[in-house]
């Protein structure tokens, strides 16, 4: 009986192992082939520049790119910053919106999805705010409290705070009634089937609704940097068309879809660390 015990922990630990070794292999190919996608719009960015088949004055040639980025990490002209200090102002502004609507719109959906009386005296006012194009929030955000980092924050908080909220309710209104059946036969309150039932339900399209948010936040970032700011990518992507200077607009593009990329990884990762139990 113990030899066979041992026997199929030592088939178990082998297919394991396979498995692992099978998933690396997969994440090497879908990360080469990530990269050869890049390097391949690269090159044709490049050859569609140098052969004339694009006029220079509407698209900058990538090595024109990668030598303005290695200027500006020291130059300030001609918006008036280098670009670590435009960087950093966009993140501060972007991460500050975006991480009070994750705070306050995933648990506010959570919870408008698990209590029908909350979610009836919640929704009217949600309904209400939810057409209202962030960028509308602009002039009064700049009335009452300027262009500093604050009325940013709070342009992008809501466009972030609507994909946060309806992508929680709408997860954890899917949570199986099955389920929540069996934990009500073993005896759980409806708090504890909250929170150990619905909640890791929702998980999934939460987090689908935290990317969401993301990349409206830095789409409104954006647009709140062009009409109400003094630094930021933003600000630099608008001096660069007051200049006529189409690298510069690209080099703004293509920084703030590096960082996306980067934060959208990070994102990634939280997710897999807590989802982790579903590949189990």
């Amino acid at each position: 009986m113990a030899q066979n015990t041992k026997t199929r922990s030592n088939q178990n630990n082998e297919r394991i192992a396979l498995i692992q070794k099978q998933r690396k292999r997969t994440q090497v190919q879908n990360t080469m082939l990530a990269a050869s996608g890049i390097l391949g719009f690269i090159l044709i960015w490049q050859i569609a520049a140098v052969s004339g088949l694009v006029n220079s004055r509407y698209i900058a040639k990538p090595l024109e790119i990668v030598n303005l980025f290695i200027v500006k990490l020291t130059d300030p002209n001609p918006d008036g910053a280098v670009l670590g200090v435009n960087v950093m102002s966009s993140l501060a502004v972007s991460l500050s919106g975006f991480g009070l609507a994750v705070l306050i719109g995933v648990p506010l959906g959570l919870f408008m999805g698990w209590y029908r009386g909350f979610d009836s005296f919640m929704r009217p006012i949600f309904e209400i705010i939810r057409p209202i194009p962030p960028v509308s929030w602009i002039p009064l955000t700049i009335v009452w409290l300027g262009i500093g980092l604050k009325a940013k924050a709070i342009i992008v908080f809501f466009a972030a705070f609507v994909p946060c909220l309806i992508n929680s309710y709408t997860g954890i209104k899917q949570t199986s009634e099955v389920l929540i059946n069996v934990a009500k036969t073993c005896g759980a309150s409806n708090f504890t089937i909250f929170r150990k039932v619905g909640i890791p339900s929702a998980m999934t399209l939460t987090f689908a609704g935290i990317k969401v948010a993301i990349g409206n936040a830095w789409a409104t970032l954006v647009a709140a940097e062009m009409l109400a700011a003094s630094s930021g990518l933003g600000y630099m992507i608008l001096m660069g068309r007051q200049f006529g200077r189409v690298d510069l607009v690209i080099l703004g593009i293509v920084v703030i879809g590096a960082i996306g990329l980067v934060i959208s990884k990070l994102i990634d990762m939280l997710e897999n660390k807590v989802l982790g139990w579903k590949k189990l």
